[in-house]
């Protein structure tokens, strides 16, 4: 087969199995695991071969018109490039991986055939998304990833937290799809085409009139797609999902779409300097703040939530600066390792026997209960901090040689403004990376909360998994940019001696820090009574229970909430804690800023519907509903009534007729 029709078979055999397990769900159950795993598994052998012919070297473009259009054509076309070949292995092994292991974290579940076709159909969007050439076919699959997260973030939707987070997740993310769209007409209007390679080329001539405009439209909606501020605050509250959708989310789909959608189009964003600024900035902030936010969360899914919106802040300030091969190297490890953290903290919520209980406060003696999640996630911290061989390591300093590269005035393809911001931010988030990374192990290992029910050994299958990703976990950057430079563009990835020193000096430092605040506080707190709530370290037991909610820790049941008191977050953080723990209430500010302004536009539509229209409404219908009761009152069904009112009317009119015919 040739190439383009392997790579048509990639995103078509996800489809097909989703089609397939929704009608067979039901009638034949026995089905539903082999057409949730094989299709995947088969996209990603496609995927490979697709990779392996295109080997780095010139794109393989293939088009047929979709339909007439009138206008600007709308094509089904493809555009595989290094990168694409490259991510699109990606998304197919951690696909695979996810529906691998959900044939065991999901083995009890009633609704198990409806979530892995949903999964397949998650994947298959994703697919066309990154073979796509044609932004309106890319738009396509940008909007199934959004309606495929609504259902699978709500998939417990018996609890509240889910229904809430699946409704935020899809409002927040429209809200940037909207101008997305505009954009995306916009570009297309001005180009004359909304074909990838006819687009780069009239940004090459200098032919679209606004691209200023045109780039932060479309910076709206990568700013929802991708969770970056400021419409980064639906994917904390996403976690109220199944954890492996959290994995298929957060490390190789849906947050993944924005990132490649801006270095598919990066020389757009070159041709706006204003732009480029913009990302940098965006960046800088996401980053930072996220991490803060991380180093605060007691749930240990919504820590690697922020974890992966402060990640996707790399990603965005290397394109920022200008240099998407970097970007896409980190893009690759990040879904490596952070796939890995999210289904080894499935097991580790798996063991306690519930998919809410997520709570660090309450984890104690893992380290024994769930050996294979230990060894597997220690591999994974270790590489989200940066820390030399792993690959997270090279993928980061990639990202801080590029921004030190603009910084200094090495290139013209950003200017030195994004460089220092992107470089600066950079470094404080290795710093600040490594300290979440570092508090996370040790409360998840070696804390001293109350011990959560011991359910057993999990799964084969689960923790089979975990072993497949800590192998590009551990060595996927240090053979990347050495075997791979020819599908980054022919970019040297390879580390720079000061970015490197620097990196991993501040990520050293960030450890050691946290490991010596965890020493103290845990020399200082007393052992909390089981089942009772330990006082606060300020004095106020109640702020407990108050931050609890507010950072939406799952409740458990009749065991009171019991915070470790050897967490360093609160002594790092010091007063800024309670912020961070909250994300800096920005979501109490959109609630102020749009929420309540809705409501009450609402209740007052809703009183002049009710007060006013109606009002005019009812009393258009008095004068005829009293005439009609009129009418029949006389309506009596009496035939001597009915003659009497004949003669007096008969009589009348005889005396009107004399009177009539006297005046005359």
């Amino acid at each position: 087969m040739t190439t383009t029709t392997l790579a048509v078979l990639v995103p078509l055999l996800p489809f097909l199995g989703a089609v397939a397990g929704l009608l067979l769900g039901r009638t034949a159950p026995g089905f539903v695991r082999p057409l949730a795993v094989l299709p995947t598994l088969a996209s990603l052998v496609l995927a490979v071969l697709v990779a392996a012919r295109q080997g780095g070297d010139r794109a393989v473009d293939a088009v047929t018109e979709l339909t007439p259009t009138g206008s600007v054509p709308v094509e089904l076309a493809l555009h595989i490039d290094g990168f694409a070949a490259l991510v699109a292995v990606l998304v197919g092994c951690v696909a695979t991986c996810v529906q691998i292991y959900s044939t065991g974290y999901l083995r009890d579940d009633p609704r198990y055939p409806s979530y892995a076709a949903l999964v397949s159909l998650f994947t298959s969007a994703m697919f066309l998304v990154v073979y796509s050439g044609d932004l309106m076919v890319l738009l396509v699959g940008w909007e199934i990833m959004g309606i495929c997260s609504y259902f699978l973030v709500g998939h417990y939707w018996e609890t509240s937290e889910a229904r809430a987070a699946s409704l935020k997740a899809f409002l927040v993310t429209k809200l940037g799809d909207v101008p997305f769209l505009i954009g995306l007409l916009a570009l297309a209007t001005e180009a004359g085409s909304f074909r990838i390679t006819k687009i780069l080329g009239a940004v090459a001539s200098g032919s679209l009139d606004h691209p200023t405009l045109i780039a932060l439209l479309l910076l709206a909606g990568v700013a929802g797609k991708s969770a970056q501020f400021p419409l980064h605050t639906w994917l904390p509250d996403a976690m109220a999902g199944p954890t492996p959708v959290s994995a298929l989310i957060h490390a190789a789909t849906m947050v993944a779409a924005g990132v490649y959608f801006v270095a598919r189009l990066l020389p757009l964003f070159e041709a706006s300097q204003a732009a480029m600024v913009v990302l940098a900035v965006m960046a800088a902030v996401t980053m930072v703040g996220s991490a803060l936010a991380a180093l605060a969360q007691d749930d240990i899914k919504r820590v690697l939530a922020y974890s992966t919106i402060g990640q996707l802040g790399y990603m965005t300030g290397a394109l920022a600066a200008g240099d998407r091969g970097a970007a896409v190297f980190h893009l690759l490890t990040h879904g490596a390792f952070k796939a890995l953290l999210f289904l080894a903290a499935g097991v580790i919520i798996h063991a306690a026997g519930t998919n809410s209980l997520a709570a660090m406060s309450r984890m104690r003696g893992l380290r024994d209960r769930v050996p294979d999640a230990y060894w597997t996630m220690t591999v994974a911290l270790l590489a989200l901090a940066a820390i030399p061989p792993f690959s997270g390591f090279f993928s980061k300093e990639s990202v801080l040689g590029v921004a030190e590269h603009v910084a200094t005035g090495h290139t013209e393809h950003a200017p030195g403004a994004a460089g220092w911001t992107v470089l600066v931010a950079g470094l404080l988030t290795a710093l600040l990376t490594a300290a979440y990374a570092t508090r996370l192990w040790l409360l998840a290992f070696r804390g001293r909360g109350t011990e959560a029910p011991d359910h057993g050994r999990q799964p084969v299958v689960m923790n089979a998994v975990l072993w497949v990703l800590a192998l590009p976990s551990l060595a996927l950057g240090g053979l990347a940019f050495r075997l791979l430079p020819d599908w980054f563009d022919g970019h040297d990835l390879t580390p720079t001696l000061t970015t490197s020193v620097l990196g991993t000096g501040v990520a050293l430092v960030g450890g050691i820090v946290t490991y010596a605040a965890w020493r103290h506080t845990t020399a200082l707190a007393a052992r909390p009574p089981l089942g009772a709530v330990a006082a606060h370290p300020e004095g106020d037991a109640a702020l407990v229970e108050a931050e609890a909610i507010a950072s939406h820790e799952p409740a458990y049941g009749d065991i009171a909430y019991a915070p470790d008191p050897s967490d360093p977050g609160r002594l790092l953080l010091g007063p800024l804690h309670r912020h961070a723990a909250v994300g800096f209430h920005l979501d109490a500010v959109y609630t102020a800023l749009f929420v309540r302004p809705v409501q009450a536009g609402a209740s007052l539509v809703r009183f002049l519907d009710r007060e006013v229209v109606d009002t005019y409404v009812r009393a258009a219908g008095t004068l005829p509903r009293w005439l009609g009761a009129a009418a029949r009152r006389a309506q009596t069904g009496n035939v001597q009534t009915y003659v009497s009112a004949l003669l007096a009317g008969t009589v009348v009119l005889a005396v009107a007729a004399v009177l009539v015919a006297t005046g005359a």
